[in-house]
Protein backbone atom coordinates (compact mmCIF):
# COMPACT_ATOMS: atom_id res chain seq x y z
CA UNK A 1 0.00 0.00 0.00
CA UNK A 2 2.64 2.25 0.96
CA UNK A 3 4.81 2.15 -2.16
CA UNK A 4 1.48 2.56 -4.46
CA UNK A 5 1.38 6.16 -4.27
CA UNK A 6 4.83 6.23 -4.91
CA UNK A 7 4.99 4.01 -8.39
CA UNK A 8 1.80 6.42 -9.44
CA UNK A 9 3.74 9.43 -8.86
CA UNK A 10 6.33 7.98 -10.61
CA UNK A 11 3.91 6.78 -13.79
CA UNK A 12 2.35 9.82 -13.93
CA UNK A 13 5.66 11.94 -14.33
CA UNK A 14 6.67 9.46 -17.25
CA UNK A 15 2.78 9.76 -18.84
CA UNK A 16 4.11 13.69 -18.67
CA UNK A 17 7.55 12.89 -20.68
CA UNK A 18 5.54 10.26 -23.11
CA UNK A 19 6.25 7.24 -22.39
CA UNK A 20 3.32 4.87 -22.97
CA UNK A 21 4.92 1.53 -22.16
CA UNK A 22 7.02 0.95 -18.82
CA UNK A 23 9.06 -2.01 -17.47
CA UNK A 24 8.95 -3.25 -13.92
CA UNK A 25 12.80 -2.85 -14.07
CA UNK A 26 12.40 0.98 -15.46
CA UNK A 27 9.70 1.22 -12.43
CA UNK A 28 11.64 -0.19 -9.49
CA UNK A 29 14.68 1.72 -10.40
CA UNK A 30 12.94 5.15 -10.32
CA UNK A 31 11.42 4.00 -7.27
CA UNK A 32 14.48 2.58 -5.37
CA UNK A 33 13.03 -1.33 -5.43
CA UNK A 34 14.11 -4.41 -7.12
CA UNK A 35 11.80 -5.28 -10.21
CA UNK A 36 10.56 -8.56 -8.76
CA UNK A 37 9.15 -6.23 -5.96
CA UNK A 38 7.60 -4.50 -8.25
CA UNK A 39 5.77 -7.30 -10.43
CA UNK A 40 4.88 -8.67 -6.76
CA UNK A 41 2.98 -5.51 -5.69
CA UNK A 42 0.80 -5.04 -9.31
CA UNK A 43 0.10 -8.58 -9.52
CA UNK A 44 -2.39 -7.59 -6.27
CA UNK A 45 -3.71 -5.18 -8.59
CA UNK A 46 -4.59 -8.04 -11.76
CA UNK A 47 -2.99 -9.65 -14.32
CA UNK A 48 -1.93 -7.17 -16.85
CA UNK A 49 1.88 -7.40 -17.63
CA UNK A 50 3.17 -8.33 -21.08
CA UNK A 51 6.34 -10.21 -20.64
CA UNK A 52 9.03 -8.63 -22.70
CA UNK A 53 6.80 -5.69 -23.31
CA UNK A 54 6.04 -4.40 -19.66
CA UNK A 55 3.17 -2.39 -18.49
CA UNK A 56 0.93 0.36 -20.91
CA UNK A 57 1.65 3.31 -18.38
CA UNK A 58 -1.95 4.77 -18.68
CA UNK A 59 -3.58 1.61 -18.44
CA UNK A 60 -1.53 1.03 -15.14
CA UNK A 61 -2.26 4.56 -13.61
CA UNK A 62 -5.91 3.97 -13.78
CA UNK A 63 -5.70 0.90 -11.91
CA UNK A 64 -3.40 2.06 -9.02
CA UNK A 65 -6.22 5.00 -8.63
CA UNK A 66 -8.90 2.08 -8.74
CA UNK A 67 -6.88 0.47 -5.73
CA UNK A 68 -6.33 3.86 -3.83
CA UNK A 69 -9.85 4.41 -4.51
CA UNK A 70 -9.44 7.79 -6.45
CA UNK A 71 -11.87 6.68 -8.82
CA UNK A 72 -14.38 8.22 -5.91
CA UNK A 73 -14.68 11.79 -5.04
CA UNK A 74 -14.18 12.18 -1.04
CA UNK A 75 -16.05 15.22 0.50
CA UNK A 76 -13.96 16.79 3.14
CA UNK A 77 -13.90 19.05 6.14
CA UNK A 78 -10.39 21.50 7.56
CA UNK A 79 -10.68 22.19 10.55
CA UNK A 80 -8.85 25.15 11.69
CA UNK A 81 -8.15 27.84 9.37
CA UNK A 82 -4.94 29.64 9.82
CA UNK A 83 -2.21 29.34 7.62
CA UNK A 84 -1.47 25.59 7.49
CA UNK A 85 -5.66 25.23 6.92
CA UNK A 86 -5.25 28.27 4.30
CA UNK A 87 -2.72 26.42 2.77
CA UNK A 88 -4.73 23.28 2.73
CA UNK A 89 -7.93 24.53 1.48
CA UNK A 90 -6.17 26.19 -1.70
CA UNK A 91 -4.54 23.19 -2.27
CA UNK A 92 -4.67 21.92 -6.18
CA UNK A 93 -3.21 18.42 -5.40
CA UNK A 94 -6.72 17.95 -3.65
CA UNK A 95 -9.26 18.08 -6.73
CA UNK A 96 -6.80 16.61 -8.35
CA UNK A 97 -6.70 13.51 -6.73
CA UNK A 98 -10.28 12.82 -5.81
CA UNK A 99 -10.55 14.91 -2.80
CA UNK A 100 -12.96 18.10 -2.61
CA UNK A 101 -13.00 20.41 0.35
CA UNK A 102 -16.72 20.97 1.47
CA UNK A 103 -16.41 22.41 4.56
CA UNK A 104 -14.07 25.21 6.22
CA UNK A 105 -14.63 25.52 10.07
CA UNK A 106 -13.13 27.50 12.66
CA UNK A 107 -14.19 29.43 16.29
CA UNK A 108 -12.69 32.63 14.92
CA UNK A 109 -14.88 35.30 14.56
CA UNK A 110 -12.68 37.16 12.70
CA UNK A 111 -12.17 34.25 10.14
CA UNK A 112 -16.04 32.80 10.07
CA UNK A 113 -17.43 34.18 7.21
CA UNK A 114 -14.96 34.19 5.08
CA UNK A 115 -15.02 32.80 1.89
CA UNK A 116 -11.97 30.21 0.40
CA UNK A 117 -12.48 29.60 -3.17
CA UNK A 118 -15.73 29.22 -3.12
CA UNK A 119 -16.35 27.64 0.58
CA UNK A 120 -17.43 30.07 3.27
CA UNK A 121 -15.76 29.26 6.78
CA UNK A 122 -18.24 28.02 9.44
CA UNK A 123 -18.10 27.84 13.00
CA UNK A 124 -16.80 24.37 14.14
CA UNK A 125 -20.34 24.03 16.08
CA UNK A 126 -22.13 23.77 12.82
CA UNK A 127 -19.98 20.44 12.10
CA UNK A 128 -22.92 18.16 13.47
CA UNK A 129 -25.48 20.02 10.80
CA UNK A 130 -23.21 20.09 8.03
CA UNK A 131 -22.55 16.22 8.44
CA UNK A 132 -26.14 15.89 8.43
CA UNK A 133 -26.73 17.94 5.23
CA UNK A 134 -23.60 16.64 3.62
CA UNK A 135 -22.06 13.47 4.08
CA UNK A 136 -18.13 14.12 5.11
CA UNK A 137 -15.26 11.34 4.35
CA UNK A 138 -12.36 13.15 5.77
CA UNK A 139 -11.56 15.34 8.28
CA UNK A 140 -8.70 17.16 8.71
CA UNK A 141 -7.66 18.87 11.76
CA UNK A 142 -5.28 21.92 11.56
CA UNK A 143 -5.71 23.70 14.57
CA UNK A 144 -3.27 24.33 17.54
CA UNK A 145 -2.63 20.74 19.43
CA UNK A 146 -4.84 22.18 22.60
CA UNK A 147 -7.96 22.27 20.30
CA UNK A 148 -7.29 18.92 18.46
CA UNK A 149 -8.88 15.99 20.54
CA UNK A 150 -11.67 18.21 21.08
CA UNK A 151 -12.12 18.70 17.35
CA UNK A 152 -11.32 15.01 16.86
CA UNK A 153 -14.07 14.09 18.88
CA UNK A 154 -16.42 15.92 17.52
CA UNK A 155 -15.87 14.68 13.99
CA UNK A 156 -16.31 11.56 15.55
CA UNK A 157 -19.69 11.94 17.50
CA UNK A 158 -20.90 13.38 13.72
CA UNK A 159 -19.93 10.26 11.89
CA UNK A 160 -16.53 11.52 10.11
CA UNK A 161 -14.60 8.03 10.86
CA UNK A 162 -11.28 9.24 8.77
CA UNK A 163 -9.13 11.63 10.05
CA UNK A 164 -6.01 13.29 9.14
CA UNK A 165 -4.54 14.86 12.25
CA UNK A 166 -1.49 18.08 11.17
CA UNK A 167 -1.35 18.53 15.20
CA UNK A 168 1.04 18.19 16.94
CA UNK A 169 -0.94 16.13 19.54
CA UNK A 170 -1.06 12.47 19.85
CA UNK A 171 -5.17 11.83 19.42
CA UNK A 172 -7.58 9.18 21.15
CA UNK A 173 -10.03 7.55 19.13
CA UNK A 174 -11.02 4.31 19.07
CA UNK A 175 -10.50 1.04 16.95
CA UNK A 176 -12.65 1.58 14.07
CA UNK A 177 -11.32 4.91 13.29
CA UNK A 178 -8.99 5.75 10.32
CA UNK A 179 -6.20 8.21 12.18
CA UNK A 180 -2.82 9.40 10.31
CA UNK A 181 -0.52 12.15 11.26
CA UNK A 182 1.40 13.90 9.56
CA UNK A 183 3.44 16.22 11.62
CA UNK A 184 6.70 18.19 9.73
CA UNK A 185 8.43 18.58 13.81
CA UNK A 186 9.07 15.04 13.68
CA UNK A 187 10.20 13.88 9.86
CA UNK A 188 12.79 17.01 10.96
CA UNK A 189 13.79 15.41 14.33
CA UNK A 190 14.43 12.34 12.52
CA UNK A 191 16.56 14.23 10.07
CA UNK A 192 18.25 15.49 13.13
CA UNK A 193 18.70 12.01 13.80
CA UNK A 194 20.52 10.80 11.01
CA UNK A 195 22.22 14.06 10.73
CA UNK A 196 24.09 13.93 14.29
CA UNK A 197 25.14 10.26 13.26
CA UNK A 198 27.05 11.74 10.62
CA UNK A 199 28.51 14.14 12.37
CA UNK A 200 29.96 12.06 14.64
CA UNK A 201 33.59 10.78 13.60
CA UNK A 202 34.10 7.25 12.87
CA UNK A 203 30.53 6.40 13.23
CA UNK A 204 28.91 3.42 11.28
CA UNK A 205 27.22 4.67 8.16
CA UNK A 206 23.48 3.85 8.88
CA UNK A 207 20.91 3.20 6.46
CA UNK A 208 18.70 6.35 5.31
CA UNK A 209 14.83 5.61 5.92
CA UNK A 210 12.93 7.24 2.82
CA UNK A 211 9.79 8.69 2.22
CA UNK A 212 10.32 8.69 -1.62
CA UNK A 213 12.34 6.38 -3.63
CA UNK A 214 11.43 3.73 -0.91
CA UNK A 215 13.97 0.70 -1.08
CA UNK A 216 12.87 -2.99 -0.28
CA UNK A 217 14.07 -3.20 3.51
CA UNK A 218 12.12 -0.08 4.14
CA UNK A 219 8.43 -1.70 3.13
CA UNK A 220 8.82 -5.18 3.29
Amino acid sequence: MGRLPVYQRILEELLRSGTTTVSSELLGSLARVNAAKVRKDLSLLGSFGTRGAGYDTAFLVAQIDRELGLNHVWPMVIVGIGNLGRALAHSQGFIARGFQVMALLDTDPTVIGEEIGDVVVRHFDALPDIVADQSLAIGVIATPASAAQGVADLLVESGVHSLLNFAPKVLTVGPEILLRYVDLSIELQIMSFYQSRRSIPGSEVMPVIRSIGLTSANLD
